[in-house]
């Protein structure tokens, strides 16, 4: 077992839409800014308890730290509750349990009068705002978003960790074809490097975030999301502009998911399991080059 070359995360207070810009979003660099949030309404009104009072009774699809296996569906939730009991046990007590991608505008509307999308530089994509929730034994494995945006990633009412690593570390980290993750045996906290070899050359960044925080994530970049206690987030999302990457999303979304899935529902697990193989192979080479 080892550790990653992590370095943490350039932190700052506030920042103009030139500097962002020219620092961040052109060199595509990831950034956490710690004020950006303090004028909204949500600043002070987004805890666990506001969310409980005023959505409570909505059903909510739960999922845990286990990966799907065979031709069971990504997207099968591991269970489902209403939304104030989970978020009770999030108050309460450790957890895996989380809730992926909760739609704001389809599922609780009234947020939007919380928040700003914020004038820093991004063409936010404001048809799709949603919310992460988790707890304190919550994890979500390492990946990069299949739609490749530009995000900025807000935490509330809790902490956690991010560790995100580059496109161009991707060589490195045993992505499994077909998918937007790597291996899901590998644990990201505390990484194999004798069954991994390649893993020991990735170089990361980790932000550690608490209420309030916004981390910019740029397009492709890898992440891997480990809960310390109850609390949630919120992505906003700004679509790639540049035409091959716009290209690649598409492919991603259109193309790439549709046989992923197809493959799956027929071939099960064998699928799984050939493409980890893959991912191996694949690896190997890229170190020996």
């Amino acid at each position: 077992m080892g550790q990653f070359k992590i370095s943490p995360v350039t932190r700052v207070a506030h920042i103009s839409k030139k500097d962002f810009v020219e620092n961040f979003y052109k060199p595509q660099i990831p950034v956490l800014i710690t004020g950006l949030t303090k004028d909204w309404p949500a600043y002070e009104k987004w805890k666990l308890d506001y969310i409980q009072e005023r959505a409570g009774g909505q059903i909510v699809p739960l999922y845990n730290n286990e990966p799907a296996k065979d031709k069971q569906s990504v997207y099968a939730p591991a269970e489902e509750m209403k939304l104030y009991d989970y978020i009770e046990i999030l108050k309460t007590q450790p957890t895996d349990l989380r809730i992926f991608f909760y739609n704001i505008l389809k599922e609780m509307p009234e947020l939007l009068k919380d928040f700003e999308y914020p004038d820093i530089g991004l063409k936010f994509f404001k048809k799709l705002p949603a919310l992460f929730f988790g707890g304190g034994e919550s994890k979500v494995f390492m990946h990069y978003d299949i739609d490749l945006p530009d995000s900025m990633h807000f935490h509330f009412d809790g902490d956690k960790t991010v560790t995100l690593f580059s496109p161009a570390q991707t060589k490195y980290l045993y992505r499994v074809p077909f998918s937007i993750h790597n291996i899901e045996d590998i644990d990201m906290d505390n990484p194999d490097f004798d069954k991994y070899p390649a893993l020991q050359y990735a170089e990361g960044i980790r932000a550690e975030m608490k209420h309030g925080d916004a981390l910019y994530m740029p397009s492709g970049y890898w992440h891997s999301i480990r809960y310390l206690n109850g609390g949630f987030s919120m992505t906003l999302r700004a679509l790639p502009r540049k035409p091959a990457r716009f290209a690649t999303m598409l492919y991603n979304v259109l193309i790439m998911r549709n046989i992923d899935n197809f493959t799956r529902k027929y071939w099960g697990q064998k699928w799984l399991d050939y493409k980890e193989e893959l991912a191996i192979k694949r690896t190997e080479k890229n170190m020996a080059s």
